[in-house]
Order: structure tokens, then sequence, then C-alpha cells
């Protein structure tokens, strides 16, 4: 096995069986480097709540590395990669064409709230989220701060961040990289910005969802890009679609595992028309998983980048969702060719967060908080979006339907006619609600009415009620 082979989603129907699939996963992270001698591996069960698999299926392909030396158990302090097992030598990474020096990209204008408002869709449960841990971690670094960990910091980012992010990709996400694909940025926005600086030239032409996320259309715009609207069904993104309207198209931003903001999950034979497509065009696609570890409908989807042979996917992650929006960190996954070119965008372009939160983040997943941290919201995100969706059903009745999703942290309530979205988007607005029209994230008219509401800082029932009777009176 060679050091960046792609490896394939655990797939329950496949003739492998799923512990040979881990096994596999595993095996490829220690021999690439990802995972080092010493380095502890996630429990068995904590790997049965992450993937959702029994744990006669985890112990399994844990006795099979064990056996195979690969990894060493070590009772109550836990299983790690065999010390001193003797990893490959990588061999260089190629060097791509130099950038297009004439690329610009003008910074977008911020589009949030000035302050927290009930419903806010894109925040975590910030009521629940670990703040001793994270406090004692960034005390803990700034007692043992050099000088050299307040200068400028690594312009692809922190080193040991960036192997844990791998790490945490390949077992999780079912992501083939290594570290030095890893870059560390200072949100999605700096993270999409870098990818056009770095892959596309102005005027060139981008797939997007339609339905869509309205900031990246902005990011394109500020780039010079021509935007191209695909429309979105219960499949995903419709690829066919998107071939009549621009086959020669360099390229198309996706929410696979949650569709933003219609919920749904791209189909497997849409993923693979959508790389057959990307490999036979030569454009990239840029897979956003901003919020893909909530799925509360069986297990976490495995990312589009798992399923790419051709290297034509950049897979960018977020700790907005999964932390807090204030850390203003993320992160891209880029192919193998491309690490070069963007070791150059990122060096010219900065814009990198602070050493001292990428450090705190680095010891906050290597022992375990983070792992964990997603677990409890993912069971507490379930537990809230029942009782929202039961409150507003018992509460507004008839005038509104709440389409069921498999995942994601916010809710889509359709109105029932004559309402419409935008006016009652503004009402909410105005009386101290937050709400998104739906049809305001359509740039062709194709939305329907629907109000976009997030459940994750809904604390209790009374709560819940509460807000969907003020939305009644509005109606």
């Amino acid at each position: 096995m060679t050091r960046f082979d792609r490896l394939a989603p655990l797939e329950p129907g496949a003739d492998e069986p799923l512990y040979r699939q881990l096994y596999d996963r595993f095996r490829h992270a220690i021999s690439t480097g990802v995972l080092k001698p010493g380095d502890r591996i996630p429990s068995t069960r904590a790997l049965t709540r992450e993937l959702g698999l029994a744990r006669g299926t985890i112990e399994a392909a844990y006795a099979l590395l064990a056996a195979e030396g690969y990894v060493q158990p070590r009772g109550q302090a836990g299983t790690v990669v065999t010390p001193g097992l003797a990893l490959p030598v990588p061999p260089p990474d190629p060097v791509p064409p130099m950038l297009d020096s004439e690329q610009t990209f003008p910074a977008p204008l911020p589009l949030r709230p000035p302050s927290i408002v009930p419903l806010q869709m894109g925040l975590p449960a910030l009521d629940a989220f670990p703040r001793k841990i994270w406090a004692r971690l960034g005390a803990r670094h700034w007692r043992a701060a050099q000088a050299d960990d307040m200068a400028y910091p690594a312009a692809a980012g922190l080193p040991l961040l960036r192997s844990e992010i791998a790490a945490y990709l390949q077992v999780s996400r079912g992501i083939a990289c290594s570290p030095e694909q890893v870059f560390v940025t200072a949100g999605y926005r700096q993270t999409l910005a870098m990818i056009l600086r770095a892959l596309f030239q102005t005027s060139q032409r981008v797939w997007l969802e339609d339905p869509g996320y309205p900031p990246t259309v902005d990011v394109l715009r500020a780039a010079r890009m021509d935007a191209v609207s695909v429309p979105v069904d219960q499949d995903g993104v419709v690829v066919s679609a998107g071939i009549e309207a621009a086959a020669d198209a360099k390229g198309v931003i996706v929410t696979p595992a949650h569709q933003s903001p219609l919920g749904v999950s791209l189909s497997l034979p849409r993923r693979l028309a959508l790389l057959d497509w990307a490999t036979r065009a030569g454009a990239w696609i840029i897979e956003d998983d901003y919020d893909g570890e909530f799925r509360y409908v069986g297990r976490p989807l495995p990312a589009l980048k798992s399923l790419d042979h051709s290297g034509r996917v950049l897979y960018a992650g977020s700790f907005s969702k999964v932390l807090f929006p204030g850390l203003r960190l993320a992160y891209v996954v880029v192919p193998e060719s491309e690490i070069e070119t963007f070791r150059r965008v990122s060096q010219i372009f900065g814009g990198d967060p602070p050493h001292h939160s990428q450090a705190v983040v680095t010891d906050f997943i290597k022992q375990g908080h983070f792992g964990r941290h997603i677990q409890r919201m993912r069971k507490l995100y379930g537990e809230r979006r029942s009782t929202t969706v039961a409150a507003f059903e018992a509460v507004l009745g008839g005038q509104v339907r709440i389409a069921p999703q498999p995942g994601g942290m916010h809710l889509v309530a359709y109105l029932n006619a004559p309402l419409q979205d935008t006016v009652i988007a503004d009402r909410l607005w105005a009386s101290g609600l937050y709400a998104q029209a739906l049809s305001r994230w359509s740039r062709t008219g194709r939305g329907e009415s629907a109000l976009l509401l997030s459940f994750t800082n809904v604390a209790s029932r009374d709560e819940a009620v509460r807000l969907a009777r003020r939305i009644r009176e509005l109606l």
C-alpha cells in the first residue's frame, strides 16, 4: 500500500467485513505516519459510539492490528501504536505549475447578527460547551508559553494540529490524508478564498447548489467568478442539470452530508456521477462538510472525499459548529498534487489563526475531549430536535410542516399558503427572534416558502413551547 492510497468508507453491504475495513483504515493511518508510534488510539467503547458499530467488530479489528504488531494493548492505559514501529519514508511531493499571479480576492462582508438571538442558525449548544476543560487547557498553554509561541503562527497551521485533524478524519470520516494535505484557516470563507486563489481564474464558471448558503455566492462574486445555479431535490444537487447548464464549469461547491439549507443527503449515485463529471471535465469539487458529525438516523455518512480516487475533491471542515464559532478555526484537505500550491498561497495571504487557539484545540483533540464532546452533542441535539419539533407541531398545528431530516442543526418549517416566508422572517426579526426565509437562499426563485430555525440552543420543552407561541402570534 502506497502512502496516499485512497480508502473506501465503511460499507455494511460490502464483501469485505466491517472489522476488516476498519482494520484497513487504522493500518493506513499508521503506515503513512498519520498515527505515530506511541500515539493512543480510541477505546473500543468510544469508537463503538462514534461509528455505530458492534463492539465485537471494533475488538476484532483491534485484535488483528495487535496480532500484526501495529498496536499494543496496555490495559487501563489504553491501546497505543507500537513504540519503535518502523514507518516507510514518504516520497517527495510533486511540484505543480505556478499560481496565476493576477488572481485577486477582496474580503467579503459579514452577514451575522450583532448578538445571540433565539433560534439563530449556525450556533452550537453554547450552554453545553465544556468551558472548564477549555479554560484549563488554555491556562496551561499560557503558563508554558515560550517566545516562539508568541511569534507569527505557521502559515499552514500548527503541525501538531494538522496531524490531529488528519488522524481524526482518517478514522471518523474515512478520509485518507496526510498532515501535509491539511491547511488550517480562520473560517470557511477564508478556506474558500484560499481555494479560489489557488485553483481558479477570474470568470471561470462554478456550480452552486440552489437553494444554497448565501455567503458562498458573495465570496464567488468578490472573486469575480461566474456562479451557475444548479437545483437540489430529495437526493441532493441534480448533477445532470449542472452538466446541461454548464458542462465546462471548473468547479462545484456542495454540502453532501446535510445540504445547506434543505438538510438532504447527496445520494450515492449522485456522488459517483459528480465525481465522474469532475474527473472527465478536470473540475474541482469543494466539499463543505460544515456539520457532518451530527446525524441522528444511522451512522454519520462518510465524506464525499473518501470516494475520491482522482484527486478532484477538496474537503472543507470547520470547528465553528462542533466547538464554537468565535474560535474562528477551520481547515481544508487538499489533493496531494496541490500541496505546494496551497503552501505558497498560505504564505502569501496569511490570515492564520493564533498559535494559542490552535494549541488548545490540539490538546482538546489529543486528550479525547473532542470525541466525547461530539458524542454528547449528538445525543443532546437529537433530544432538543425532537422536543422542538413536537412543541412546534403541537402549537402551530396546520400552519407549518416540519420536514423530516436525518441530521443537521436546524429545522425547515414549510409554511402553508398564503403565508410568505420573507414577511414572517422579517416579523420574527423585529420581535427579537431569528429565522431565515428559505426563498432568500435561492438565486432563481426555486425555494419554497419556509422558515429555517435552529434548535440547538432550545434548552427545554417549556422554552420550545414559548417560542412556538410567539411564532404563532406573528403568523
